[in-house]
């Protein structure tokens, strides 16, 4: 692949698709940051019904996850890329949709009526309340699993037709109505200020239709909004069929090997909800699952404002190389990809840490100091692991290209070890108010396994994984980070000096802390002559004509 400039180079055009999908991803996220601050005044960030409500509205998450989202990039887009290569390429993909929507249809309804079951397996059923509201929730947000499939199948066959706008904006559509919907349920019923909204026995059929139908609804409008942009692409879906010759026997043994790994990796994800779910022993302000679910919600923001959208960009283009055999090609896409994704995860990782609690002072606005107390270090925590999650999720696009799941699964079987061994000596050796922040640390070194192990696996298929290269521009931006971690949290102790408590003074330090933080990132990348600089903020800069790029 030639290092010619970015912007004069099909690898131009890769980083601008990735800067239009991040742009989609940070308006989507700014507004989910609203969406959660709605949701906690609505039922709290600690406390009975935020845990119950947070287990339910997970499982469709992990459900979907496990049961077809790991299938469609191990299996979807190669196969689509290499179907409209060839004649009757969409009747095959109409085809595989087909067969996709059906078999999310079936597994959805059957997985809604165990809905009882699935509550007791992912939240220890210590105080039957809590659970029959769980349960309760889980009715209304168990069927979302068919609209996340249904935005997943739709989504990747607009990546695989290099349209990848739509599928990270749909979300600010998801967004926009749960808000107004947990808007609603607060003008209606009061919201967390009212006692019984917190307990789990105060809750009436109608309180649990408004609160989970919302989040349900919001879901189910960002799946239909693609079916326009689909079409735009000239795609038109018909139902078809049978899928025997289709030559999707590989794919299916492709599918099969990525269910095992991504089961094998909710075991990790059920210990950790599981001990999160013990933690609070009935206190008010332990953190629990809800306080989990908003640490890894803000974890995972600056890792899909980048990492997301590059990798999603480069796997269209790895999966096209790896069906070519073209080794070099694929090895330089996954070099700079894991290059660029380091560059900004490091950074944004020690920002991450230094600001987890002005952060979650902001977004936790009412609930009170104990609240963001119990919540803080668990953001920090997870943070620690962002820029190994960065890498090992550019490592899972080479093997889905190429359709070796298979090759992942020790290596997921090693990071659920770590992540239980991890999550079950936290709760050995910590107060149950650490519990939470246990887990986070137990995911952040299972990520760096993985990566590790990825790296050494990987060689089968690019026979290097250009090494050095990868080694020297992570310790030269670490170095770059270290500084700039410094830099911030010394900024910040000087500030919470002279600042006070309020999510005013918390925003300001924000603010401050950040414009320090990555100056001297900045700063410190120039002396070093970090050039994967040029390919992250390339597309933007040339977007604000203050700039182009330079040869990589």
């Amino acid at each position: 692949m030639s290092e010619a400039t970015v912007s004069q180079s099909p690898r131009g055009d890769l980083f601008r698709g990735a800067a239009l999908m991040a742009s989609g991803t940070a308006v989507s996220r700014a507004l989910g940051f609203v969406r959660a601050m709605v949701l906690i005044a609505a039922v709290g960030v600690t406390g009975q019904a935020a845990d119950a409500f947070a287990v339910a509205n997970k499982l469709p998450n992990v459900l979907y996850m496990l049961l077809a989202g790991g299938a469609l990039n191990a299996v979807l887009v190669p196969q689509v890329v290499r179907a409209y290569k060839r004649d009757a390429g969409q009747e095959y993909v109409d085809r595989l949709l087909t067969l996709g929507f059906a078999l999310l249809a079936g597994s959805t309804l059957l997985l809604t009526i165990a809905s009882p079951l699935l509550v007791r397996l992912y939240a220890d059923p210590g105080d039957p309340a809590q659970v029959a509201l769980a349960t309760a929730f889980a009715y209304w947000c168990v069927p979302q699993m068919f609209f996340y499939g249904v935005y997943g199948l739709l989504g990747q066959v607009l990546n695989a037709r290099g349209s990848f706008g739509p599928y990270m904006w749909a979300p600010v559509v998801n967004n926009v109505v749960s808000i107004v919907g947990f808007g609603l349920f607060i003008a209606v019923f009061g919201g967390a200020s009212n006692p019984d909204v917190i307990s789990a026995t105060g809750w009436s059929g109608l309180q649990v239709g408004v609160l989970a139908g919302a989040a349900t609804l919001g879901i189910v409008a960002q799946a239909l909004v693609l079916i326009p942009a689909l079409r735009a692409t000239g795609v038109s879906y018909r139902p078809r069929w049978g899928l025997r010759g289709s030559g999707l026997g590989r794919a299916g043994s492709v599918a099969t090997w990525t269910f095992a790994g991504l089961t094998i990796g909710q075991l990790g994800y059920l210990i950790g909800s599981r001990v999160a779910s013990q933690a609070p022993q009935g206190a008010r302000d332990v953190a629990g699952n809800a306080a989990y679910e908003f640490g890894f919600m803000l974890f995972m923001l600056p890792h899909s404002l980048v990492t997301v959208s590059l990798a999603t960009a480069l796997f269209t283009r790895l999966s096209a190389q790896a069906s070519d055999k073209d080794v070099d090609a694929a090895r330089a896409t996954f070099s700079v990809g894991v290059r660029v994704v380091g560059v900004f995860t490091l950074v944004a990782a020690a920002l991450l840490v230094v600001l987890a609690e002005p952060v979650t002072r902001i977004l936790l606005v009412g609930e009170g100091g104990a609240g963001v107390a119990a919540t803080a270090p668990i953001v920090a925590a997870m943070a620690v692991g962002l820029p190994a999650f960065g890498a090992w999720s550019m490592c899972q696009r080479v093997f889905y290209a190429y359709e070796d799941a298979k090759g992942m699964v020790p290596i997921q079987v090693a990071m659920a070890v770590v992540v239980v061994g991890g999550t079950l000596a936290g709760r050995a050796l910590l107060p149950s108010s650490s519990w939470v922040v246990g887990i986070g640390l137990a995911m952040s070194a299972s990520y760096l396994v993985g990566t590790v192990l990825a790296m050494l696996r990987l060689r089968g298929h690019l026979g290097t994984v250009d090494a050095p290269a990868i080694l020297k521009t992570h310790l030269l931006a670490g170095l770059a980070a270290a500084a700039a971690f410094g830099a911030g949290w010394g900024a910040r102790r000087l500030l919470d000096d002279v600042l006070g408590s309020g999510v005013g003074d918390a925003a300001l330090e924000c603010l401050a802390v950040s414009a320090v933080v990555g100056l001297v990132y900045l700063v410190v990348l120039r002396l070093l002559r970090v050039r994967e600089l040029d390919l992250l903020a390339g597309p933007l800069l040339r977007k604000l004509g203050r700039g182009g790029s330079r040869p990589v």
